[in-house]
């Protein structure tokens, strides 16, 4: 307990100056009118799911695509698999395990990261949540036979991270935000990537996926390509690619927390293949709407993590309400699959209640398909989930992965798997 009290210290202390001049008063709140998910930019309403898909989605979809998250410049030479262990007797011998190199290559240059499978044993193509892990496939177990990542790593003491480097002292220190027994009794399986191996958390696009797609003499990303959340959601559906081909599995619920949260969202929203996506705490650029300005803010955001989004994102920083889109419209892109969006109340930074409010504003696309959204603007009590094709809960505690949290996601998905 003594470790995750020192972590949360160390990542609110990190946000330092930031956080300090972040507005928590909703008084101070600007009065805001959000674009209208159901209305065009050309001013036409959509009244049928065909408008939505054919005209409206489309133009969401592209404006995210070149103003917010980035655009990917291009498409792959070719990508492969390559199964490296496995093992039927994880977990007490409940589970199936898979370790699976995932390589892509462009213009003669390659690059691989690995994913950690789990699967129910006796079930092979069970229900999966995918999501990526901050620091190695080998934090979220304690099991031994899993991989060590050898990408580059953020330093943390506290988990004995140091020169950048992972090592056994990692190993199973972030096994409370995965609850994979949990899964495993429930009959869905895992499956999780070490982000830093897609793109490193850095700003320098010189050692990621992005440096195979540059050109002679190009060294970053063009103003209106992918920066790092675009990046990580690429991984993640090259990721599906191997679990819709080779394990056959078709109920991927793709998840991410915080900034993978983000990544999480802009992958769902832009491969359809997702059954269904899991937003947990991710804030600005992810669930929150940034015109509300609480938290983290726009210019906060780009200023603090410049190579998370694309550069022509930051022509709206302190400028919010320039924005033709927000991020409800991100979350409506999900529709008609299943969505939740999860808060917690002591995580002001990423502004709890606009989560809620995109879930609630997101809703009215998911009306159009016959889905039951959040159908209320008043946000539900803490630890009272609302449990609809759109979700939402905000619990008590901090900014973190928790128990509660997968208790309600496995739930709320079982609902759509049977």
């Amino acid at each position: 307990m003594r470790i995750y009290i020192l972590i949360a210290i160390l990542f609110f202390t990190s946000l330092g100056l930031a956080q300090s001049q972040a507005n928590y008063d909703e008084s101070k709140v600007p009065k805001f009118t959000l674009p209208d998910v159901l209305t065009s930019f050309s001013g036409n309403p959509i009244t049928n799911q065909t408008e939505w898909e054919e005209n409206r989605r489309r133009e969401i979809l592209q404006f995210f695509e070149k103003q917010v998250y980035g655009k990917v410049p291009d498409r792959l030479d070719e990508y492969g698999f390559k199964l490296l262990e496995e093992s039927n007797d994880a977990y007490g011998g409940k589970a199936r395990r898979k370790q699976i190199a995932i390589t892509l290559k462009k213009n003669k240059k390659t690059i691989t990261y690995y994913m950690l499978i789990y699967l129910p044993k006796g079930n092979p193509t069970a229900p999966v949540f995918l999501g990526y892990n901050f620091y190695g496939n080998h934090t979220v177990t304690a099991d031994p036979n899993v991989a060590i990542t050898k990408a580059w790593v953020k330093n943390n003491e506290a988990f004995g991270i140091t020169d950048n480097k992972a090592s056994e002292s990692s190993r199973g220190i972030r096994t409370h935000r995965w609850a994979i027994e949990k899964m495993l009794d429930n009959g869905f399986g895992l499956a999780t990537i070490y982000y830093g191996e897609i793109d490193p958390d850095k700003n320098d696009f010189s050692d990621g996926v992005h440096s195979l797609f540059y050109r002679d003499g190009q060294t970053k990303p063009k103003t209106n390509e992918w920066g790092s959340i675009s990046a990580w959601a690429f991984g993640l559906s090259k990721a599906m690619n191997y679990l819709e081909s080779d394990v056959n599995i078709s109920k991927v619920f793709v998840f991410g927390h915080s900034r993978l949260g983000k990544a999480a969202l802009w992958a769902g929203a832009t491969d359809k293949r997702f059954a269904g996506v899991i937003s947990n705490n991710s804030g600005c650029g992810g669930a929150a709407l940034s015109r509300r300005q609480f938290g983290e803010t726009v210019a906060q955001i780009n200023t603090s993590f410049p190579h998370w989004f694309a550069d022509s994102f930051l022509k709206y920083d302190n400028n919010e309400r320039t924005l033709p889109v927000d991020q409800h419209q991100l979350l409506a892109l999900i529709a008609p699959r299943p969505l939740y969006i999860a808060s917690a109340e002591e995580d002001k930074w990423a502004d709890p209640k606009g989560e809620f409010l995109s879930t609630y504003y997101a809703s009215s696309v998911y009306g159009l398909y016959g889905r039951k959204g959040i159908t209320s603007k008043e946000m539900p009590k803490t630890n009272a989930p609302i449990q609809n094709t759109v979700a939402y809960h905000i619990r008590t505690g901090i900014h973190d992965v928790m128990d509660y949290d997968w208790e309600n996601y496995i739930k709320w998905a079982n609902t759509f798997v049977k």
